[in-house]
Parts: C-alpha cells; structure tokens; sequence
C-alpha cells in the first residue's frame, strides 16, 4: 500500500483539533502535524442550548483554515467528529449543514460511549504500557468539557464504566452562576464530585483496589508531560507530585500559575477544575499514581481508520470489553449467567449457520451476543413487563463502543423477544430508525426468539445444539436424555416469526445421547 495523508479532527467543548498523519501498511502511522485553536463552544451550549452566531462565525472561520491547511499536504481522507458541545446543541441538524455548507467540511457526531470508547482505544494502541498497567486495578479517567467518565479494570478485564455530568466546563458554567470569590472554589468544586464519588463507590468500587488512574485531558496531560522532561518516567506521576501541583493551584493567582507552569492564563482555570476534579477522585479510590499518555481525540480517530483499513493491529482485544460491560451489566440487574449462556451458544450457532441467508457480518453477531447476554435485565424491576423493562434499562446504560443507533437495535431485540413484534409500517418507535436497523431487528429478534424457545424450561437441558440448512427448513438437532414437550408445544409461534422473516420454517429433532 502506498503513503495515505489522513487528517484527524476533533471538534471540541473547548478546543478545535486537527492532526495530519502519514499510514502505510510498511510504516504505521506517523504523525507530521497538530493544530490547535481554542474556542469555548461548551458553555454557550450547556448554558443555553445553542452556539451564538459569533461562535458559529468563528467555528467555520477555523474550519475553513483546517480546510486549507488539508489542501497544503494533499489529505487523501479526513474524518471529523463533534462531541458533546455539538452533540447537545437543539439545533444541531441546522448547525451541522450550515457548517457543511460553509466549509465543505462534513461532521459527524459521536455519542458519549463511542467518543470514550475511540479515548480508550487511543490508549490501548500505546502498547505494552498500557497492557501492563491495567493488570492491577486500574481507572481510565476521561475529562471532557461536559462529563467525565470512569472506566474501571480488574485483571486486565474492563468491569464497569460509567459516565458524570461533570466536565470541566459544565463545572465551570454552574461556578460563574455563584457569586463567589476563587479562594472558594476548591471547597464548591469538591462537594460536588464528592456528593457523586460517593454514589459511586457504592455502586462500582466497593473493595475493589485502584492502583493507577489513567488521565485523558487536555491539561493535566501536557503538566505532567512537562514535569517528565525533568526526569521522571514519561506521563507518570506519584500521589507526591499530584499534590504538589495541587498546592500550586490552591496558594497561586491565575497569572502566578501561568507563569510557574508555562502555560497560557485562559487555560489555567481550566486546569486548576480538572487539578481538583482528579485529586478528588484519587483520594476517593485510594490511587497511589496517575499515567497521563497524552492521547487526544484525534489519535483515537486516526487509529480507527488504521484499524478499518488493516494498516495496523492492536494486541488488544476491544470486542471482549464490549461483551465484559454488557455482562457486568447483567450482573448488576440480576440476569441468569447460566442462561444467557445457553442463549448465547444457541443464537450463535443459528447465526453462523444462515451467514449467506441473513446477510449480516460480525458487527449484528456481536449485537445478538449482546442481546442474549442481557435478554432478562428487566426482570429486576418487573417480571410481568420484562421486554418494556429490558429497553429501559438498556437505553439508559450505556455500553462503551456502541453507538446510540446499535444500542437501540440491542434493545429492541431484547424487547421483542418478550413482545409481539411491531412492523416499520405501522410502529411509531421503529419508524424512528431507518429501515435497515429495522431489519437488522427483525433478523436479530427471529433468532433469539428460536434460541429462547429451545430453552422455555430455563433448565438448560441441550448439551449440543447443531443446525443444517435445507432449501426451505431449518433442522435444529438436540442432543438430550431430557423430555422436550414443553419445548416442541411452544416452539410454534416463534417459528411462525422466523419463517416470516428468513422464508425458512425451523423445526426440532431430538437425538438422545
């Protein structure tokens, strides 16, 4: 393969981005520039719901240098993406064509879980530091302008993640509403993540042990960048070194900060929330140390392009994370572990039976895994309204990696296979989607609703499952001692939706072992 130029850019709540790189399959990518300009979209946005047209003004104006700036190094191929400022704009569909028009830039906008899952994969392509560290307990903490979120590992395993409305700008929105002095601020910045750690650390910590809390910010990454080129090890900094920088923070001006630290003055107070922010949450998981890689945005966009592209390969495996936060979050509402698994080995094997009938890849596989892995969550809240119960409590979760689009296929999934199905033409929730996610549905649903069938007794009782396709039938073959009445009586309806929507009738064949 030849050298590609790809840009990479990040339209932030404080900061548009853009970096250029050079990728080859023979060299990986190499980064040969980054430009910065700082423009503070998110306060206008979360204090008001909308960009003023001077800040639109000026986003375009940014662009368009952006734009020409592509021209110069002949980028083959660009993506860029907005983030919460955009994203939780009222009018963003108008924002988005009016930038487009303006600049010939198109946006796309990435929800929370898929913008942290590309932050996290930008750390996970850092190699072996990453893979080491995150053997003990470990935190990813990634401080936006809007939220932040915490992603816990254990065991190299991810265990949980959860997302904060408490981004630095958010902070600073809801601070510039109080009349109060800067002296006062640490102790209002604090009772806020405090009244939130504590929610917290009930729910997902409990006496799990974090060692290391891994930094992805702006600000705090390029401090700590700075202190390594006095000889500490690259992007690490101990619990002493935190509190030092702490106490700069708390005894120093805004412009006595600016100039001990070398940084510019606008960014100081940004700085001193996410300062305070962090050693709250350090002290509250009992962390004795942070990594600050110094990964942006933009990396984590410019690896999912080597990604898609096989220019390169991470040793990491992103899938498993994805299935570890969904099976966490079975367990958080009681799901059936022996049962999910049994649905997952089922739906599984019919799906990779029927590749050249239902015409999906490895994306729908890994949403049907899903959705067998969380079939039941509803059931926490109510056993009679388990399928309206399950969409709730999944559209209200988030499953870092997943986009909001495959999150609702997921969850409709899950709901229809407890409910009658509602057809694109006359439902008002699935003509929300467009019409291939609604077949996507419908396809998923078809076989999780066979796979439940063959589990009706919740007992669990094939010990192999085989499935042969024939021109019009599906012959599922089961191997048990076990009598299947049950099974066989009621496997009629959700056959009848299955030959609906594949044209292909299932049946059972019982083979004793």
């Amino acid at each position: 393969m030849s050298v590609k130029t790809f840009a990479a850019i990040d339209i932030g709540s404080y900061e548009l981005a853009m970096k250029i790189f050079e990728v080859s399959q023979a060299r990986g990518m190499r980064e040969i520039d980054h430009i910065r300009h700082s423009i503070d979209m998110g306060t206008e946005t979360y204090g008001t719901g909308k960009l003023s047209y001077e800040r639109v003004d000026e986003l375009c104006h940014v662009l368009r240098e952006f734009s020409d700036i592509m021209k110069s190094y002949q980028v083959e191929e660009y993506q860029a993406y907005g983030t919460s400022a955009i994203r939780e704009s009222r009018n963003r569909a108008i924002l988005i064509d009016q930038i487009e028009q303006r600049t010939g830039i198109h946006i796309d906008v990435l929800g929370n879980s898929e913008q942290r899952f590309l932050d996290y994969k930008s750390i996970a392509f850092q190699g072996e530091g990453f893979q080491k560290i995150i053997e003990n307990g470990t935190a990813i903490l990634d401080i936006g302008g809007g939220s932040i979120q915490i992603s816990l590992f254990d065991n190299d395993t991810l265990v949980s993640t959860q997302n904060m409305r408490m981004g630095v700008l958010r902070l600073q929105e809801r601070l510039d509403h109080l009349d109060v002095g800067y002296s006062q601020y640490e102790m209002l910045i604090r009772e806020i993540v405090e009244s939130q750690m504590n929610i917290y650390n009930k729910l997902y910590l409990k006496d799990r042990q974090i060692k290391s809390i891994i930094v992805v910010d702006d600000y705090i990454s390029a401090l700590v960048a700075r202190k390594a080129k006095d000889g500490q090890k690259g992007g690490f900094a101990d619990k002493k070194t935190m509190e030092y920088f702490a106490r700069l923070c708390r005894t120093k001006s805004l412009s006595e900060l600016s100039k001990a630290l070398d940084m510019p003055e606008e960014t100081i107070f940004l700085l001193m929330i996410s300062m305070i922010l962090l050693r709250c949450i350090m002290e509250n998981m009992g962390a004795e140390q942070i990594w600050a890689p110094g990964v942006t945005l933009s990396d984590g966009i410019a690896y999912e392009y080597a990604e898609k592209n096989k220019i390169i390969t991470s040793t990491h495996d992103f899938e498993k994370d994805i299935i570890a936060c969904a099976k966490n979050i079975s367990k958080r509402y009681r799901g059936s572990k022996k049962r999910g698994e049994t649905l997952e080995r089922i739906a599984l094997t019919i799906f990779d039976s029927m590749k050249k009938v239902h015409g999906l890849g490895a994306r729908e596989r890994l949403l049907l895994q899903i959705s067998t892995i969380l079939h039941d969550c509803g059931k926490y809240i109510s056993m009679a309204n388990l399928g309206e119960c399950s969409y709730s409590i999944i559209m209200a979760t988030e499953i870092i990696g997943l986009s909001y689009e495959e999150r609702q296929i997921v969850a409709n999934v899950v709901k229809y296979n407890h409910l009658d199905f509602d057809y694109y033409e006359t439902s008002g929730s699935l003509r929300d989607l467009d019409k291939e996610a609604y077949l996507k549905i419908a396809k998923l649903t078809a076989i999780l609703r066979i796979a439940n069938g063959l589990d009706r007794s919740h007992k669990q009782k094939f010990k192999n499952v085989k499935v042969a396709l024939k021109e019009y039938e599906m012959v599922i073959t089961v191997n048990t001692q076990e009598d299947i009445t049950l099974e066989k009586g009621l496997f009629g309806a959700r056959a009848d939706f299955f030959e609906e929507v594949y044209n292909i009738r299932p049946v059972i064949r019982k083979k004793k072992i």
